[in-house]
């Protein structure tokens, strides 16, 4: 998606809370009396008797950037008295991105390709790897590559070294094929703001090896899971998934070629929902207006 000039001047809001009435009635009509426009709106219960509500709107506002904070303080009385938590993100501040990877280079190379054709709308800042193969790919698009080696011995040290680049630099992180346990410390700086593709269709084939289990158990479908990191191992919500059909003529090779094209795009695909404000958390699942 490419800025234009619109942008420059619209805002989505993000808000879960409680269901009850008056909850849309009540923040449109702020909206209008601070002279915004709403041009979309998604909203979504999961029951209306006392379910949670959620809701994303996107509105245009003269001299937004000047009127951001205020208008969050003036929003205020509105979220205690219906028990949100809001975030309001302006569209034209792209959010940054750090890209991990480890020696598979196809879902790189979607986000990469995306970025640059103006499909990704992010500031990719930098690369992180544990090997140096995708120094020079990285590099052809003016992006800053950092070769991390990890061993057993030195991870405690490679993750404090990634947290230093990272730190106040980056929005999100993206695991593109980092094929590495991530530690609670680097969890705790970025909480659902690490996303990970992971190589099955989840919860099936949780770790290591997914397709190598999918070929001894013999499945006909297979696929790819993007979603949040928490400490659970490949337990995080999930944020989008997709398979393809298979058969008993494939063997594990093959279900790995058929997996990287599923992998590469649904990661694209949740990285572009992150990026663009449309998923929100709610425990260990994930509402996405797309």
């Amino acid at each position: 998606m490419i800025m234009n000039e619109h942008d420059q001047n619209r805002a989505r809001m993000l808000i879960s809370c409680p269901d009850k009435p008056g909850i849309v009635a009540t923040v449109s009509q702020f909206l209008f009396e601070h002279g915004a426009n709403i041009v979309q709106s998604d909203q979504y219960t999961m029951d209306p008797e006392g379910g949670m509500f959620f809701i994303r709107i996107e509105f245009d506002l003269d001299n937004l950037e000047q009127r951001q904070e205020a208008l969050l303080q003036d929003f205020q009385t509105i979220t205690e008295r219906f028990e949100m938590d809001c975030t309001i993100h302006i569209a034209s501040v792209k959010k940054r991105l750090a890209i991990m990877v480890s020696k598979e280079d196809h879902c790189l190379r979607e986000l990469l390709w995306q970025w640059q054709a103006g499909d990704l709308t992010a500031d990719i800042a930098m690369v992180i790897s544990n090997h140096n193969d995708m120094r020079e790919f990285t590099e052809s698009f003016g992006i800053p590559y950092y070769h991390i080696p990890v061993t057993p011995d030195t991870k405690q040290e490679a993750e404090r070294r990634q947290i230093e680049l990272m730190r106040g630099q980056v929005d999100a992180v993206i695991l593109a094929r980092y094929m590495q346990i991530i530690s609670p410390e680097l969890l705790e700086c970025f909480p659902n703001r690490i996303i990970n593709i992971h190589h099955s269709f989840l919860p099936a084939f949780v770790g290591g090896k997914p397709y190598a289990q999918a070929y001894n158990r013999g499945v006909k479908i297979i696929g790819a899971t993007a979603h949040f990191v928490t400490e659970e191992l490949d337990g995080g919500p999930i944020i989008e998934q997709d398979v393809q059909r298979v058969d008993h003529r494939d063997n594990i090779d093959d279900l790995k070629r058929i997996g990287r094209h599923i992998e590469r795009t649904v990661l694209a695909r949740a990285v572009n929902w992150y990026v663009e404000d449309r998923i929100l958390v709610h425990h260990n699942k994930t509402v996405v207006f797309n």
